[in-house]
């Protein structure tokens, strides 16, 4: 069971010397408890208290990292769900290829894997890894496979085989990027061991049952490798959306160590609406590693755009720097629109503006990260804001000619405000919807 604070307080130096960030130590304490920091903090922390809080400090969800620099990383969860606080580190998304597909076609495959990028509110998003699956004996040929998909994308490798001679010779072309040993065949899992150690890779460990499962990756800790992913067992989709909820449930409210690892599942099949459920229900639902079976663009982009939604931080919404932006080569005369710093709002908004052939500045003011309707309704968006942000927080009135501004027709209210705080400006009214800029862009004759 988890150690409550004042538990762990009676461990600690009781100095309450604030060297920790903390005005006291029950209040670091508290924090310990919570998993909201860690015991490192305390320069004064004895050997015993190492010992004891070192293990109940750690996240409940074991912290891993991939790549030759570690930069792509899973676990290190806190909460079940995001309303709580957030999700910390997103769901890995790998493309399948297979040691019998056509040279040809994975060299494209690998090709489409590398080059892939899909830039949403600001954020470049990418593909994570390479799943290189065994579907032949025949070792040499396999491991050229691994080889190349990680001289082609440079991402960590997903190695899927059940032949141990092949998995050794894999992990050791690619020691040192971090990359994943699956453990196809179940009793090879504690021969792997030793070969994940030796060439720092991670191992993703199954059994048939959890109680199975929680009994491996204890054994793994025990023998000092706890670099784990676990391959929950389940045959259909909703035994693994259940047992994905115990195991992290399991994880987080009772302290049972053994669950807490990044969950690691590869989709099989060829349907793609059914391929794409499933890799919702992991995005959703815990998942850490998931290797879908094909590289679809369309699906990507739904699924990326999913994950993104999900792993913002509900308490701190995107948004964009307050400021004027000018959407494409601007000039002294060119209308002027205003909308609030949402990421999403301003790059639907200056994306249309953009494609309805005009130039024009967007005024951004500070909205804290609201969509307009929020933003009004909350009092961050009105006339006296946005005209005080133009003149106070801006050069805009020196910079162009015009002295037209256009707002969005959902807050068409607030024109009369804006007139009267922004001296000499005639306020317009523009259309409630994006989608209808280019509309009313070419209607007013700016394009």
């Amino acid at each position: 069971m988890a150690l409550t604070g004042l538990q762990i307080q009676k461990l600690l130096p009781k100095t309450n010397c604030k060297e920790c960030g903390s005005n006291t130590c029950l209040a670091f304490a508290m924090k310990l408890a919570a998993k909201k920091a860690e015991l490192s903090l305390c320069p004064y922390a004895s050997d015993e208290a190492k010992q004891v809080l070192g293990a109940a400090s750690e996240p409940p969800v074991k912290g891993l990292a991939f790549g030759s620099q570690g930069k792509l990383a899973l676990g290190e969860e806190t909460v079940l769900y995001r309303h709580e606080k957030k999700f910390v580190n997103q769901t890995a998304l790998a493309i399948n290829i297979n040691d019998t597909d056509d040279e040809a076609a994975v060299t494209k495959t690998l090709e489409n894997i590398r080059d892939y990028v899909l830039e949403r509110v600001g954020e470049i998003l990418t593909i994570d890894m390479v799943s290189v699956s065994q579907k032949q004996k025949e070792v040499e040929p396999f491991v050229s496979l691994v080889k190349k998909a990680h001289a082609i994308t440079g991402k960590p490798i997903v190695i899927r085989c059940q032949n141990c001679k092949a998995m050794e010779q894999s992990a050791e072309a690619l020691s040192g990027t971090k990359s994943v040993l699956v453990c196809q065949a179940k009793n090879n899992c504690q021969s792997l061991c030793e070969v994940a150690k030796k060439h720092s890779h991670s191992l993703v460990v199954s059994a048939d049952t959890m109680d199975g499962l929680s009994k491996k990756t204890a054994e793994f800790k025990e023998q000092k490798f706890n670099d784990l992913l676990i391959s929950l067992p389940s045959d259909t989709l909703t035994e693994r959306f259940q047992m994905q909820s115990i195991a992290r449930t399991a994880a987080l409210r009772d302290s049972v160590k053994p669950l807490g690892y990044p969950h690691f599942y590869a989709i099989e099949g060829d349907d793609l609406i059914e391929n794409t459920v499933d890799a919702i229900t992991e995005i959703t639902k815990y998942g850490g590693i998931c290797v879908l079976p094909t590289f679809d663009p369309a699906q990507l982009s739904a699924l990326m755009t999913l994950r993104q939604n999900i792993y913002t931080d509900p308490q701190k919404p995107i948004q964009v720097e307050p400021k004027i932006y000018p959407v494409g080569e601007p000039k002294e005369s060119s209308p002027v629109f205003v909308t609030t710093n949402f990421s999403l709002t301003y790059f639907i908004v200056s994306g249309e503006i953009e494609n309805s052939g005009t130039s024009a500045w967007l005024v951004v003011p500070e909205c804290e990260g609201m969509s307009v309707l929020t933003a009004w309704a909350a009092g961050k968006f009105n006339g006296a804001s946005i005209a005080s942000f133009i003149k106070k927080e801006t050069s805009l009135e020196s910079e162009v000619t015009t002295r037209e501004i256009i707002i969005p027709g959902y807050v068409a209210q607030i024109s009369g405000e804006l007139e009267e705080e922004l001296t000499g400006w005639k306020v317009s009214v523009g259309p409630q919807e994006a989608g209808d800029l280019e509309s009313f862009v070419k209607a007013k004759g700016y394009a």
